[in-house]
């Protein structure tokens, strides 16, 4: 609700915290006011007669637990909470002797003003801003009607002082509210963008696949009366390519939606030496391709290995390689490990983790664990090398899109794992 201080024993103040700070800050710059401090030949304010008695104080001890109340509500009923601090500014102003309330009496209201702008609805914002002013002019009213003198001008900053508290607040909001609505408008165009990839990719396979069974279909054309072996064999190549583009069609057309046109710009560079349809069998390459970059990659294979369906094998290239590409850039580690799993006979397994400390920040808004936040919107938003360029974005939709399970996050241990899980469809034709 508050902006967020540089130093990290600040941080964790709520503004419930906040405005107790406030008005108890206030008390002592109140009393400091009526007595003589070291080289002042006077107190700056005298002491009103109210103030020493037995009653001043209780008004004063009154107006404390009221604002300590109101100050223990502001996260939770932040209404409440400022009429709390609004009686308290009041109460608390009675027995100083003074003519207005004082701003010293108001810092707190200033605080709740401030965390009610920041954090609740415009209409409730401006009520509460409403409300604060009514108590101050009101309270110069009441003094106008009993005939007693006021500080109208003095009335006024500590109103003036009170707006520009709701103005900070609202302005908080809406840059919120701003950048908010940004990264959701970024993690769409991610979206989109990725799943626009996939269909590029799928229909480069698509033609691959074609231009096969053209290629088979002529051979077998030709030798089906002279060597009816071949061209069984022509024929069965022909049937196995069409049965995996098919699968692979299946799997991934009905996902894809490309309703607005969008240019998600040049393909990013394969890397020396890849080509331009791989699979996990180049890994070993793309490890070379990141030693040159300064981060060795150990290629771990758990389980037999056996040939997989065309997009499936992409695709777990691509999360592979986009999870390496985000270790070289954003980790600060100089080695990972990418761990491919065969073992399930119904899954493939890709994990890729790193041990790169990375800057640390604290817990964000919407209660995900104390990890380094900073670093997973790198890895999110930083167009990568070598990779599909949308960070974990465009895994999540890229392994979503395949019905599998993506896992993205800090390791116990320090550093960063990703892992998904990508199931093998039941009879597909690998390659």
């Amino acid at each position: 609700m508050s902006a967020t201080p540089s130093a990290p024993f600040l941080r964790r103040v709520t503004p419930d915290g906040w405005a107790a700070i406030a008005w108890l800050a206030g008390m002592v710059f109140t009393a400091l006011l009526r007595i003589r401090l070291p080289g002042q030949d006077e107190a700056d304010v005298l002491p009103g007669v109210v103030i020493v008695r037995w009653d001043g104080l209780l008004m004063l001890f009154l107006a404390t637990a009221l604002a300590l109340r109101g100050s223990a509500l502001l996260t939770r009923r932040p209404t409440a909470a400022l009429r709390y601090l609004l009686v308290a500014a009041v109460l608390g102003s009675n027995p100083l002797g003074v003519m207005a309330i004082p701003a010293a009496q108001y810092l707190a209201v200033d605080v709740a003003l401030y965390a009610i702008a920041a954090a609740r609805p415009p209409r409730e914002a401006g009520r509460a801003l409403l409300l604060s002013l009514g108590v101050l002019f009101g309270h110069l009213a009441v003094r106008l009607l009993a005939g007693w003198s006021v500080a109208t001008t003095s009335a006024l900053a500590v109103a003036l002082i009170a707006v520009v508290a709701w103005l900070l607040g609202r302005s908080e909001q809406q840059s919120r509210v701003h950048a908010e609505r940004t990264r959701a408008q970024s993690a769409a165009q991610a979206v989109t963008s990725e799943r626009l990839r996939i269909a590029r990719e799928m229909h480069d396979s698509v033609a691959h696949s074609i231009g096969i069974v053209a290629l088979q279909a002529g051979a077998a054309r030709r030798v089906i009366d002279t060597q009816p072996e071949q061209a069984r064999q022509a024929l069965g190549e022909i049937e196995t390519a069409s049965r995996e583009t098919l699968a692979g069609l299946r799997r991934m057309l009905g996902a894809l939606r490309t309703d607005e046109p969008y240019d998600p710009g040049p393909r990013p560079a394969e890397g020396a030496g890849l080509p331009e349809m791989p699979g996990l069998a180049v890994l070993d390459r793309l490890a070379e391709v990141t030693a040159a970059a300064g981060v060795r990659v150990a290629v771990r294979r758990v389980g037999e290995p056996r040939p997989l369906p065309q997009d499936i094998d992409l695709s777990a290239f691509r999360l592979v390689q986009e999870s390496v590409t985000n270790v070289v850039r954003h980790s600060g580690a100089d080695s990972c490990t990418v761990t491919v799993d065969q073992r399930d006979p119904e899954a493939l397994v890709v994990t890729v983790e790193d041990h790169g400390p990375g800057p640390r920040h604290e817990r964000d808004r919407d209660g995900d664990s104390r990890h380094d936040r900073t670093h997973d919107q790198d890895r999110d938003r930083s167009p990568s090398e070598g990779g599909s360029g949308y960070g974990l974005v465009g895994m999540r939709e890229r392994v979503t899109l395949l019905h599998g399970e993506f896992t993205a996050g800090p390791r116990p241990g320090g550093g960063f794992r990703v892992t998904a899980r990508l199931p093998l469809p039941a009879g597909a034709v690998t390659r």
